[in-house]
């Protein structure tokens, strides 16, 4: 298959997704949506992305199977322990001033981010009064963070990060072991509004305080990292904070004048006047 044949039908694939369903991956990276795609392909048993786009269109089993390639996102809890550290050193101290908080974890993937988050929020005593949101594209995603289930394997490399983070406590204080899981406690979600929501094609559905959306925007072409942006800044009020992932940066964005670095080595900005 020449480069140019493949190129047109991913292009008609994207936009038979777009058409039908709404999720909308056509300004994605292109280089990553190609390998992602090209992964469904081959796993998924099609020769053609004309197949994948027939499958897509006339078989309701087809769109979650190709949204688990599109949306895949590798996680870990406290991932970057020194964030976490800067968001516990730098961040909460301000964020204590408020009376209610609200934290939105955008592409929130299987949860591990949203547990990290919620959990510095018990230790730092603020749990009580924040609400916090979690968003992403896929249902699965969203059903998988909301059951708060993870491989044991991984457990190691958890409790790792949330020490290095600054943890006051033990990580396993937060979950319970059973058949090769470590399930989190339920009282972890009760302040959590798991959510569909997408920063390609959705509006700001809320004022926050803490905006945490790390390692998604690298997956954007400029144009949605520039919307992307300017949701969060909408969404944020003067002094409110968003924190990105260690590749991403606000430099080259429109919207990068609303924003201050806050800490920059750990890529935490608060959101300016106007």
């Amino acid at each position: 298959m020449s480069e140019k044949t493949e190129d047109i039908e991913i292009r008609l694939l994207l936009e038979a997704l777009y058409r039908r369903f709404h999720y909308d991956f056509r300004e994605y990276a292109e280089a990553s949506i190609k390998r992602r795609l090209r992964q469904a392909r081959e796993q998924l048993g099609f020769k053609t992305f004309s197949a994948m786009q027939d499958a897509l269109l006339h078989d309701e089993a087809m769109l979650p199977r190709l949204l688990g390639y599109l949306t895949v996102q590798v996680s870990e809890m406290f991932r970057d322990p020194d964030y976490f550290r800067a968001i516990r050193e730098k961040v909460v101290p301000l964020l204590r001033t408020y009376p209610s908080l609200k934290l939105w974890v955008a592409g929130c993937s299987a949860g591990e981010e949203l547990y990290s988050f919620v959990i510095l929020f018990r230790e730092e005593g603020l749990e009580e009064r924040t609400l916090f949101y979690a968003t992403d594209i896929s249902q699965e995603a969203l059903d998988a963070a909301a059951q708060g289930i993870y491989s044991l394997d991984r457990i190691r490399t958890f409790t790792e990060n949330h020490r290095a983070s600054g943890g006051k406590s033990s990580l396993s204080d937060y979950y319970t072991t059973a058949y090769g899981k470590a399930v989190f406690d339920r009282s972890l979600r009760d302040r959590v509004v798991f959510s569909d929501h997408s920063l390609v094609t959705d509006a700001v559905f809320a004022e926050m305080h803490l905006i945490s959306c790390r390692n998604v925007l690298i997956y954007f072409n400029r144009e949605l990292q520039d919307r992307a942006i300017g949701l969060f800044k909408d969404a944020l009020p003067r002094g409110g904070f968003l924190g990105l992932g260690s590749k991403e940066s606000l430099r080259f964005s429109e919207h990068s004048g609303a924003f201050s670095d806050f800490v920059r080595a750990e890529k935490i900005y608060q959101r300016r006047d106007g």
